[in-house]
C-alpha cells in the first residue's frame, strides 16, 4: 500500500506559481514558460523529498503549465526542450522508485454540463492533463462526475455520451470519483458499468453523501472489480474538520478513520491518497502509527 498526498509539501520553502490571464496578455508565452520551468523543478524537489521520506504516491498540481488549455496558449509546451528535459527527469524518478503519480482536474472540468462550451473547455483540460501524465509517467486522472442540473438521470446520460467521445489515451487514465454532494458511490459505479471507467472511491465523500441502503462491503467489492486486472485501485481518505460528515477537511487523518477504512478494505491491495490540510505531515503521522505500510 502506498500512502500519498496532494500538490503541496509544507516542509519545503518554495511554492508552485501561476499568474493571471492579464499577465500572459502582457508578457506573453515567455512568462508561461518561466512559470512552467519553475513548477516542474519544484515537482522534482518535492519528489526527492518524498522518496527520502518513503512516500511514493503524489498528486501533481493541475497548474504546472498555467492556462495550458486556454485559447490564449500558443506555446507547444510539450515539445519544448527544457520542458521535455524536466519531465524526463520526473519520469525517470517515477520508474526508479515505482512512484504513483496522479492529476485531478479542477471543479470547472465538467464533462456532463448541458453547456457545449463548458464541455469543450473540459475536454481541452483533459487533453492537457493526459499530455502531462504521459510525459511524467503518471497513471491516474481523477474526475468527478459533474452536476445533476435538476435531472441526475439526464446528467448521467450526458456523462456517458461525452465520455464515449474522448480519445482512448484519455480513457485509459481516467477514473471517476464519488463526491460529497451529488454523485454517490452507487452513482459512479453505475457510470462505470456504462463507460468502463474505473471508480476512485472516496471514503469520506461516502460518509458525507451516503446512499441509503447501500452496503459498504458490496460497494467496495464492485469498486475493486471496476479496475482492470493488474492495476491497483486508487482511493481517497480524509477526516471531517468539525464532525464525522463535515465535508471540510481536517488537518490530519484521524486514526479512528484510517483504522476503520483499513478494516473495510480487509487486506485488499489499494493505494490511498490522504486529503488533509497538513499534506505530507498527515502521511508521516500515519506511517509512524502503521509502520508496516
Amino acid at each position: 500500500m502506498k500512502l500519498g498526498y496532494a500538490c503541496i509539501n509544507t516542509a519545503l520553502p518554495s511554492r508552485f506559481k501561476t499568474c493571471r490571464l492579464k499577465t500572459i496578455e502582457t508578457e506573453g508565452m515567455k512568462k508561461v514558460k518561466e512559470l512552467a520551468v519553475h513548477n516542474l523543478t519544484e515537482v522534482i524537489n518535492v519528489l526527492r523529498w518524498n522518496v527520502e521520506n518513503s512516500i511514493f504516491f503524489f498528486r501533481l498540481s493541475s497548474e504546472l503549465i498555467p492556462f495550458a488549455s486556454h485559447p490564449i496558449m500558443t506555446w507547444e509546451w510539450e515539445k519544448d526542450a527544457d520542458i521535455v528535459a524536466l519531465t524526463n527527469e520526473i519520469r525517470q524518478m517515477q520508474k526508479r522508485y515505482d512512484l504513483r503519480l496522479s492529476l485531478h482536474p479542477g471543479q470547472y472540468t465538467v464533462l456532463n454540463s448541458p453547456k457545449e462550451q463548458v464541455v469543450n473547455n473540459s475536454v481541452a483540460e483533459l487533453v492537457y492533463h493526459q499530455k502531462m501524465l504521459r510525459l511524467v509517467g503518471g497513471q491516474d486522472m481523477i474526475l468527478h462526475a459533474g452536476g445533476a442540473y435538476g435531472d441526475k438521470k439526464a446528467a448521467k446520460a450526458r456523462f456517458v455520451q461525452e465520455y464515449a467521445k474522448l480519445p482512448q489515451e484519455i480513457k485509459s487514465v481516467l477514473r471517476v470519483e464519488n463526491d460529497d454532494k451529488t454523485y454517490t458511490a452507487m452513482d459512479v459505479l453505475e457510470l462505470h458499468e456504462q463507460t468502463g471507467a474505473p471508480v476512485c472511491f472516496d471514503i469520506h465523500h461516502d460518509r458525507c453523501n451516503y446512499e441509503e441502503g447501500a452496503d459498504t462491503e458490496a460497494v467496495l467489492r464492485r469498486v475493486f472489480q471496476s479496475w482492470p486486472s493488474g492495476q491497483i485501485p486508487k482511493m481517497h481518505i480524509s477526516s471531517g474538520r468539525n464532525a464525522v460528515a463535515d465535508p471540510a477537511h481536517h488537518d490530519y487523518i484521524l486514526e479512528e478513520d484510517f483504522a476503520d477504512f483499513l478494516q473495510k478494505l480487509n487486506h485488499r491491495e489499494t493505494d490511498i491518497m490522504c486529503e488533509a490540510k497538513m499534506k505530507e505531515q498527515a502521511v508521516l503521522r500515519l506511517q509512524k502509527t502503521y509502520v508496516d505500510l
